[in-house]
């Protein structure tokens, strides 16, 4: 018997009456982590890790009760045994364990492998079945060490200062800017400038002692506030936008895993790209799912037909598991209207 089945609201877990990320309400949701395509307002009761609390509340507001429980902290729903473990991904990100029928079920929402220091590390997890994400899941994805990445920002933040230029880093703004913020600390200790969809995400980090560069808002700034040599974090949204204007002359850079593919930076046409990734690559997949010791793995939103032809090389029993996750999103994603009422 399946512990995880995928129905029309999501995946479902039958032996404790609950779902995983649930892509619509459901009476009870067990949240990996606050990205909007895996905590959606409408269910009754939440429950997620306890360093992720602020950020799920602030995502699916007060309509449901949230019940935060600490990493490794057993909980009983239904006939199921439920815990969450550290996923490296953003603050707050976790691991579903579900232990029933005497199997052990693991979703791993969202991971990553490389160092963070916005987030606990991911945990490997012993279990019979992975679900696992496949965002980056080919071999031409490789990530350098984060610190090269970061090194990288802050060289063309000051290149842009030389040449008396704005610029204006595009990030997801849960999860990627309060990584750059962080990261950037090794070089420097200087303001940064932030749109306002990121405000209060930021904001929540520093409520659980993330350590990152001081930021103000783009918004508290004067009407004829000099921008050059300022380093400004936007969602990727913003770009190509009349909003972007006011900072000319401008550099605008994008970081993201897709930036690993030159021809995605030059099709997108950002003036520079950063490989700075919050997921897997296709080392970090394979070493994470072979640390589980699974036999059996469900492979999902991503590129999942290589990964999922290797692991049957080497005697896994592997398949897609279709889900509407989106992983990390396209550049292009125009701004919702939350952030269009925050620029």
């Amino acid at each position: 018997m399946d512990l995880i089945t995928v129905t029309d609201k999501g995946l479902y877990c039958p032996a404790g009456d609950f779902h995983v990320d649930p892509w619509r309400p459901v009476p009870r949701a067990v949240i990996t982590h606050a990205h909007a395509d895996h905590a959606r307002t409408g269910s009754k009761h939440y429950w997620c890790s306890k360093p992720g609390l602020n950020l799920t509340r602030a995502r699916v507001g007060l309509g449901g009760g949230i019940t935060a429980v600490a990493y490794g902290q057993r909980f009983t729903l239904g006939d199921a045994q439920v815990s969450l473990h550290p996923a490296g991904h953003v603050l707050g990100s976790a691991q579903v364990r579900i232990e029933a029928h005497g199997q052990v079920w693991v979703v791993s929402g969202d991971y990553k492998r490389d160092p963070d220091p916005t987030c606990a590390p991911f945990e490997p997890v012993p279990c019979d079945v992975f679900i696992t994400e496949a965002t980056f899941g080919l071999p031409v994805y490789r990530w350098q060490p984060p610190e090269e990445i970061a090194r990288e920002i802050f060289d063309w933040w000051q290149e842009c200062k030389a040449k008396g230029e704005c610029a204006v880093l595009c990030a997801y703004s849960l999860g990627k800017a309060q990584r750059i913020l962080a990261e950037l600390m090794r070089f420097t200790d200087e303001m940064v400038y932030l749109h306002g969809a990121m405000t209060q995400l930021v904001k929540a980090y520093r409520q659980e002692g993330v350590a990152m560069l001081p930021t103000d808002a783009i918004g508290n700034q004067p009407k004829f506030f000099d921008w050059k040599g300022r380093l400004v974090l936007a969602p990727p949204g913003a770009a190509g936008t009349p909003w972007i204007k006011r900072f000319k002359p401008a550099s605008v850079g994008f970081a993201s895993g897709w930036m690993r593919v030159r021809g995605s930076r030059r099709r997108q046409s950002w003036d520079r790209g950063f490989a700075l990734s919050d997921h897997a690559d296709w080392d970090g997949l394979l070493k994470s799912i072979e640390q589980t010791g699974a036999k059996r793995v469900l492979a999902t939103h991503g590129n999942t037909d290589a990964l999922i032809e290797l692991l049957r090389s080497r005697g896994i029993d592997a398949s897609e598991l279709n889900t509407e996750f989106e992983g990390e999103h396209g550049a292009n994603r125009p701004l919702d209207a939350a952030e269009e009422a925050s620029a």
